[in-house]
């Protein structure tokens, strides 16, 4: 039989406040805003994490936007099973936090999903407004994170449009990073390649 812990929460009336404060009050409050409010607060976060992540990680960042605006399509077929696999874990993680399992798989899983999800999606914005800026005849990295946190903030005004905006965001943000991170051992274009000395004859 599994421990008791596992079903019960060491602190239920807490947990429940939590739940309610996550899934219930949270939202309702942030509904309750202005739309105009809420465009602020989207814009100013997405412009924000976009800046911390892309000024984290100088050397990934721009190689996984360019990788997402070039082959876009392959990165969202890769990024929306991923992106629900990472969901799903920190939901799973979130739920067992309060058990006695939550110590050791609950926090890494929570840790986990709150650190790629936000990081992926806010790559995602920057090459869907550096695409939309291409188009505009601006094609420069800053224009995109202006762009792109422009499209977040827009969203606001339908909850559906964030979800639906977000989810593309991040699609293609985990499935770029993906495919830029499995292939950082090898060359990324065929004119980086070693040609033996053989083939030079």
């Amino acid at each position: 039989m599994w421990p008791e812990g596992l079903y019960t929460s060491s602190d239920p009336a807490g947990r429940e406040s939590l739940e309610y404060l996550v899934y219930g009050g949270g939202l309702d409050a942030y509904q309750s805003f202005d739309p105009i409010i809420r465009v602020g607060l989207q814009f100013a976060g997405t412009l924000v994490v976009a800046l911390v992540v892309l000024g984290m990680i100088q050397g990934y960042g721009p190689r996984i936007v360019a990788k997402s605006r070039r082959s876009p399509v392959i990165s969202f077929c890769i990024g929306l099973p991923a992106v629900l696999v990472l969901g799903g874990l920190a939901s799973t993680g979130y739920l067992i936090v309060g058990t006695s399992l939550g110590t050791f798989f609950g926090v890494p899983l929570v840790i986990l999903g709150s650190t790629v999800l936000p990081t992926a999606t806010a790559l995602g914005f920057v090459a869907i407004g550096q695409t939309i800026g291409a188009r505009l005849g601006q094609n420069q990295l800053a224009v995109g994170i202006l762009v792109g946190s422009l499209v977040g903030g827009l969203a606001a005004f339908s909850l559906p449009a964030t979800v639906a905006v977000t989810a593309l965001a991040a699609s293609l943000g985990v499935g770029a990073g993906a495919r830029v991170l499995f292939n950082a051992g090898s060359s990324s274009s065929p004119d980086e390649r070693t040609v033996p000395p053989a083939n030079k004859i």
